[in-house]
């Protein structure tokens, strides 16, 4: 009698392994620790669309809508997330990025960086807060 055992057909047969994009490099979209924002404006009325925030202690980054711009905060936002994609995807730190999209006036598509906004607050939920408000 032979001492091998059967092989379980279940483990004869080769296996493959799918490899799965994570997607897109991305900051992360929460922080709890001090973040620096600026306001952004549609750069036709003037209307307050929403903030851009950054930390770098957590490699977060974010568009944050304001709530009282309604639909226009959030289509701008598609604008600001995807710069802020593609500044992660060049490796570079949140505040590089924030610095880069505060200093360019033509950033955004209908909105841009208010002058003299850049601020700092306690984390993202500060900005979020704000953002609520009104």
């Amino acid at each position: 009698m032979s001492s091998e055992r059967p092989i379980n057909p279940r483990f004869d047969d080769d296996m493959w392994f799918n490899q799965v994009s994570p997607g897109p490099p991305r900051y992360r979209s929460r922080t709890e620790k001090p973040v620096r924002y600026f306001t952004v404006i549609d750069k036709q009325d003037g209307v307050v669309l929403g903030y851009v925030w950054a930390a770098n202690e957590d490699d977060a980054a974010a568009w944050e809508p304001r709530q009282a711009a309604g639909p226009r905060a959030h289509i701008e936002g598609g604008v600001w997330h995807a710069i802020l994609e593609e500044a992660k995807g060049r490796g570079i730190l949140p505040s590089e990025a924030l610095t880069e999209l505060y200093s360019d006036p033509e950033v955004g598509v209908n909105g841009r960086a208010l002058p003299g906004s850049l601020a700092d607050a306690p984390n993202a939920g500060a900005v979020k807060a704000l953002a609520q408000g009104d």
